[in-house]
């Protein structure tokens, strides 16, 4: 005449399960955890088991150099050995080096070669070129009086019938004689260069922003590629010039200079002897 445990249990109003059950968080949620695991490793199955790598680590300088070079530095200050991982460091550090060196030395060449003439927020001040073609001019206009000084002495000199002449009257028409031949010699080489300048013709230079014949705002004529209609777009093609950033060793002095670690190394005193 016992009672099953289910049926008392049930009889009892509930179990210590149900009462897990209230007490857990999922179960008020509604959520079941068995079936969230199953879906998740269902979602997931072709990532379960791999095995996650990192890129190929490849190294900017050769190892066995740069690890000779770095004992032969390191026996000075008491280092025997040098692990493969420091000098792996090492050329990567350099390779990190070198690049922003380079990016620094580009953006000082691209300043470098800015024009401000055709930019409103900027005045010109003072023309140093120009200045230093006005004292050029002054000092080709002084070369010229003392050389037509220098020639009207020579001349005076060939044109003298004294019988008795000094060796210094002999060495002055002599030197009038050259003079007058070599006035002669650039005569004619400059009357060859007009001649052959005037048979070849007038330069003509390229346009570097000529449209493409055939192309253009105005052009008409039939279309090609299949496109019916193309002679009414108002635009037109032009070739387009790739600029090129040149990079000498002034920019590099400039970089050197202006860093705090290298202001004042020896590399820069070597750069300032090239």
């Amino acid at each position: 005449g016992g009672v099953p445990a289910a049926a008392a249990a049930a009889a009892g109003g509930g179990s210590f399960r149900d009462d897990d059950d209230i007490n857990d968080v999922a179960s008020m949620a509604g959520v079941n955890l068995s079936e969230e695991s199953a879906r998740i490793l269902a979602t997931n199955s072709e990532l379960v088991g791999t095995l996650t790598r990192s890129c190929k680590d490849e190294a900017f300088l050769f190892a066995a150099p740069l690890h000779r070079r770095m004992l032969e530095i390191g026996k000075k200050h008491g280092i025997t050995d040098v692990h493969p991982d420091v000098v792996n460091f090492v050329s990567h550090a350099t390779q990190q080096r070198l690049q922003t060196l380079v990016e620094k030395i580009s953006e000082v060449a691209q300043q470098r070669n800015i024009t401000y003439k055709e930019d409103d927020r900027y005045e010109q001040l003072s023309d140093v070129r120009t200045q230093l073609k006005f004292f050029e001019q002054l000092d080709q206009i002084e070369k010229q009086r003392k050389d037509e000084q220098e020639r009207e002495i020579l001349m005076r000199a060939a044109k003298s019938r004294s019988r008795q002449e000094d060796p210094e009257q002999l060495r002055l028409k002599q030197k009038a004689k050259e003079m007058q031949q070599q006035e002669l010699a650039q005569m004619r080489q400059r009357e060859a260069n007009l001649t052959a300048l005037a048979a070849i013709g007038p330069r003509k230079k390229r346009k570097v922003d000529s449209p493409v014949p055939g192309i253009g705002a105005g052009a008409e004529g039939p279309s090609t590629g299949g496109t019916p209609g193309g002679s009414g777009v108002g635009t037109s093609r032009q070739f387009t010039r790739q600029r090129i950033t040149r990079v000498n060793l002034r920019d590099l002095i400039f970089c050197l200079e202006n860093e705090r670690e290298t202001s004042h190394s020896l590399m820069l005193y070597r750069a300032f002897l090239k």
